[in-house]
């Protein structure tokens, strides 16, 4: 880690009044949804209202359950492995079991747990809408639902979304390290490639830097590369070797302390074209015309239509990403989308990413990325803006 990011990085964690502020709206919202509880199962939202950060979620093998009463705090009903990291955090309540163990995974300690909750209004909330995920077998969780008598389960998603979508001013601190190491990295990227290396190389190269800057993590980070454009961005890195007139693009999801930041940049080697250098430049302007929109108030909407009409005026052939940026923090995308249907308002706290992408020519993208935290007045960049005109590496 470099001398700068040991002295800037925000603290680790957060304070015990970060988790009771979150878990104060989420009961407020409950009450408002009529819900007497929340199943959480997986990764995002167990941390979010527990502090429970560990790696040990990449093994499918077991589940975690996280009930959210109407009153009270969370109950947590865990496998054995996980019991001493959940009592390092602000969590009482702790059920275990000796996972795995496939014929009863937890299963009939979450029944009793449901069992011995206050029927108010008999609805059990799970996220089952649209960026959702239920992370335990299908046939556990309809045992579970069958044996959780007068709890009728309702869709929680869209508490859930409304409630992370909005961060506190620790979450985006950590985002705001996150983008900042990365966007060093990637404005020292040009000394640390050239025109004869693959794909694999310049991200290999990248990524050492990145964790050399004080990242934890870069669990995203694609290329892609082709003579005056790319053709897709989400397939890379390959072996491809990148040459004079090409143009690569690398887009990374880099964490600091479990947040994320996105955003990409783009390079041309040797040289870049007219229909390159103009379409770099449409991108960035429509970036910009995003980031004037965005202010309280505003929806996702408006923002697609400010980025789209700079886009389509500058000779825009089409989108194929199938929206113009997203939310962000915990997951490196999270709801919602910036699209003309979505309509989510914008309101202080809310971080984004402005992604406008665009075919300039049959089979040429350029896409360009940035990400925002929505404030008070307007919003402000979380990432150190691209270059204006194309970087030409030489």
């Amino acid at each position: 880690m470099t001398a700068t990011a040991e002295n800037t990085a925000p603290p680790r964690g957060f304070d015990q009044a970060e988790f009771e502020a979150r878990l104060a709206r989420a009961q407020s919202a409950m009450r408002d949804a009529r819900m007497d509880a929340i199943l959480l199962t997986n990764e995002p939202e167990v941390r979010y209202f527990t502090g429970f950060h560990t790696q040990f979620w990449e093994s499918p093998t077991r589940p975690w359950f996280v009930l959210l009463p109407l009153s009270g705090k969370p109950i947590a009903i865990i496998p054995e492995i996980g019991r001493a990291g959940m009592e390092a955090t602000w969590v009482d309540d702790i059920r275990s079991w000796p996972a795995p163990r496939p014929a009863d995974d937890g299963v009939s300690l979450l029944i009793a747990a449901l069992g011995e909750l206050p029927r108010r209004f008999g609805r059990l909330g799970v996220p089952m809408g649209h960026e959702s995920l239920i992370r335990m077998p299908l046939s556990d969780y309809l045992t579970v639902i069958a044996g959780a008598e007068g709890l009728e389960p309702v869709d929680a998603a869209p508490l859930l979304h409304g409630l992370r979508f909005i961060k506190s001013p620790a979450e985006i601190d950590k985002i705001r390290q996150a983008c900042t190491i990365t966007s060093t990295a990637f404005e020292a990227l040009p000394d640390l490639m050239r025109a004869g290396q693959s794909e694999l190389e310049i991200c290999r190269a990248f990524r050492i830097d990145l964790l050399r800057r004080g990242a934890d993590q870069s669990p995203y980070l694609i290329a892609g590369s082709g003579p005056g454009g790319y053709d897709s961005i989400i397939m890379g890195p390959t072996e491809r070797i990148v040459e004079e007139g090409d143009v690569l693009i690398i887009d990374t999801g880099t964490t600091y302390d479990g947040y994320f930041c996105d955003f990409d940049r783009n390079f041309a080697f040797g040289r870049a074209d007219d229909a390159v250098r103009q379409a770099y430049r449409t991108v960035f302007e429509a970036t910009e015309a995003g980031f004037r929109a965005a202010r309280p108030g505003v929806t996702t909407s408006e923002l697609w239509t400010a980025m789209w009409q700079v886009m389509e005026a500058g000779g825009a052939l089409g989108n194929s990403v199938g929206r113009l940026g997203h939310g962000l923090g915990m997951e490196l995308t999270e709801w919602p989308s910036n699209t003309a249907e979505d309509g989510t308002v914008l309101a202080p706290g809310a971080v984004l990413t402005l992604e406008p992408g665009m075919e300039f020519l049959p089979g040429r993208q350029m896409v360009h990325e940035e990400n925002i935290v929505i404030t008070d007045s307007g919003a402000e960049w979380l990432t150190r803006r691209a270059a204006p005109e194309m970087p030409v590496v030489t």
